[in-house]
C-alpha cells in the first residue's frame, strides 16, 4: 500500500494546542488510517478495527476508517497524532536549502491487531 500523511480540518500540527479543545478534538479524536473497503477485504479488516501500519523504518497501530473517498492501493494517515505518529513510517529527509521536509509518502503494509 502507498501511505500517505496529512492535515485535518479540526487539528493543526501536532495538535499541542488543538487536541486540547473539546469542540476540536471531538470532530476528530484520534488516529486513524483511512482506506478502501477493497484494500480493508483483501487484509481482513473491517472499519474501527485496529491494525499495524508497520514500513521500513517503523511502524504505528491505529484504527481502521473505511471511506468511499479512498483509492484503492492508497491508505491516509493524519499526522496530528503523538501516540500514533505518522512520521515514523516516513523519511526524515529535507530539503538542505529550506529545511523543508520532503513529500510525506511511502510504502507500508498492514495486519490486524488483535481480536
Amino acid at each position: 500500500l502507498i501511505l500517505t500523511t496529512g492535515r485535518v480540518l479540526y487539528q493543526y500540527h501536532t495538535g499541542t494546542m488543538t487536541r486540547k479543545a473539546e469542540g476540536l478534538a471531538a470532530k476528530v479524536p484520534t488516529a486513524y488510517i483511512e482506506m478502501s473497503s477493497n484494500d480493508a477485504a483483501k487484509y481482513g479488516v473491517t472499519d474501527g478495527k485496529f491494525v499495524k501500519v508497520s514500513s521500513r523504518r517503523g511502524f504505528i497501530e491505529v484504527e481502521v476508517q473505511l471511506s468511499e473517498k479512498a483509492v484503492d492501493g492508497t491508505v491516509f494517515i493524519p499526522f496530528h497524532f503523538a501516540e500514533a505518529a505518522a512520521n515514523v513510517l516516513t523519511n526524515s529527509a529535507e530539503c538542505p536549502e529550506s529545511g523543508i521536509a520532503e513529500v510525506k509518502v511511502c510504502a507500508v503494509t498492514i495486519e490486524p491487531v488483535g481480536d
